[in-house]
């Protein structure tokens, strides 16, 4: 098995496999951000804390994504082994979070659906 980094979205060859599981990407990388934002709302002790947490957390992760893991290009890019990790941090902090709120099947079949996908991309030709 070959691991190759995906090309710009524009220049990729689609097949059924892969543009399904762009949308499975994308829909990962949307719940993310609402598991992190759940998270932090349920976190947090005080109003402030809550809407720190819940606005913030979310809004960090969105803020690594852009610049290190875009799909449309990053800003920075990184090496194909660090950028595997980096992708399966991020995604993998959600999986986490919706853990330490009580969501503990609803975690581990978003962490396994985050492993399907980024196992896909980086070996899907």
């Amino acid at each position: 098995m070959r691991i190759e980094r995906p090309g710009p979205v524009g220049q990729r060859q689609w097949t059924p496999l892969t543009a399904t599981n762009a949308g499975l990407a994308f829909g990962l990388e949307l719940a993310m951000l609402a598991a992190l934002c759940y998270w932090g709302f349920k976190t947090g002790s005080s109003l402030g804390t809550r809407l720190l947490l819940g606005i913030g957390a979310p809004a960090l992760a969105a803020a690594a994504w852009g610049l290190f893991l875009a799909a449309g290009g990053p800003r920075f890019r990184q090496p194909l082994a660090v950028e595997i990790v980096l992708k399966l941090l991020v995604l993998g902090v959600a999986a986490l979070a919706l853990h330490a709120t009580g969501r503990t099947t609803l975690a581990a079949v978003y962490g396994a659906l985050v492993v399907v996908s980024v196992a896909v991309e980086y070996t899907a030709n």
